[in-house]
């Protein structure tokens, strides 16, 4: 089972200040040494949820590009990039580009997007997200594939298109989601899968694991044919002993990735976390 992390991004993952770029570069290189095996960004114009103030955030495309050109070993992914925000088509020739700076280690997140606050403050609209999100796989899917598509939806257009130069490899297409239809998306479009966010396994995270199985089952897919990551939550109070009992607990459920949200998102924190992975064996 393999064990990343999601950089600094926002205000409050930065030590008592905006994360730098300074910031963001060290921890992922600090991650790729421990031997860490892949460093993620999210996609946020405004940093925040329910019950929490607003805050600033880099832009993910970005670092993610960035990340690629300084890393060397590591996968460089996203969790996730929300096709809202960005021209299906687009989207997959950046996913190409970034890929081939990377030397072929990026792995594409997807998402329907939530947070309405950055959506209205930057003129996006909210409504049919998850209708959104399916049209621009039946874009991006094939575009990545090497096909030429055309496509006449009710919120997307393309024409005869195709990216060139080509994929160099065929780039996973990751798709976050826990919803019966995402889950049934998923199955039909993706590589990889993301659910989160656990502190540990619980009878939610089986429960839905017992959906997405049979999701795999109506599409046909086999079992084990797309990619399981889990995002898992950790703060400063937990130990190494704790996180290794729960990343023992999300390989026992057959999870191919553990990808983990950590804080504070320090080079100690980062060591604490290669410690846990290190007891496993």
């Amino acid at each position: 089972m393999r064990v990343g992390v999601v950089v600094p991004m926002s205000k409050s993952d930065g030590p008592g200040r905006m994360a730098s770029w300074s910031d963001v570069r060290a921890f992922a290189l600090h991650a790729e040494d421990a031997g860490l095996d892949s460093v993620w960004v999210c996609d946020h114009f405004l940093s925040g949820g329910p019950g929490l103030a607003i805050e600033g955030i880099h832009e993910g495309w970005t670092i993610l590009s960035a990340l690629a050109a300084s890393t060397r070993r590591v996968e460089v992914g996203q969790l996730v990039m929300c096709v809202s925000f960005r021209n299906p088509a687009l989207l997959a020739k950046m996913a190409v580009t970034a890929d081939e700076v990377s030397g072929g280690r990026v792995v594409l997140g997807l998402g329907a997007g939530w947070f309405d606050p950055e959506y209205e403050a930057f003129g996006y609209p909210t409504d049919h997200r998850v209708g959104r999100f399916e049209e621009a796989l039946q874009i991006v899917c094939p575009l990545l594939h090497g096909e030429t598509v055309s496509f006449d939806g009710r919120y997307h257009e393309v024409r005869d298109a195709v990216l060139m130069p080509a994929p160099g490899r065929r780039i996973p297409v990751l798709v976050a989601g826990e919803g019966d239809r995402m889950l049934g998306l998923t199955a039909r479009y993706g590589d990889a899968w993301n659910t989160a966010w656990f502190r540990e396994p619980n009878d939610r995270l089986r429960e839905i694991l017992g959906r997405f199985e049979t999701a795999l089952g109506s599409d046909q897919r086999d079992s084990r044919a797309i990619r399981r990551t889990v995002g898992m939550s950790v703060d400063a109070t937990r130990s190494a002993d704790d996180l290794a009992r729960a990343l023992q607990g999300f390989d026992a459920l057959g999870f191919d990735d553990v990808i983990v949200e950590i804080e504070p998102k320090t080079e100690q924190s980062v060591d604490r976390l290669d410690h846990a992975r290190r007891l496993l064996g």
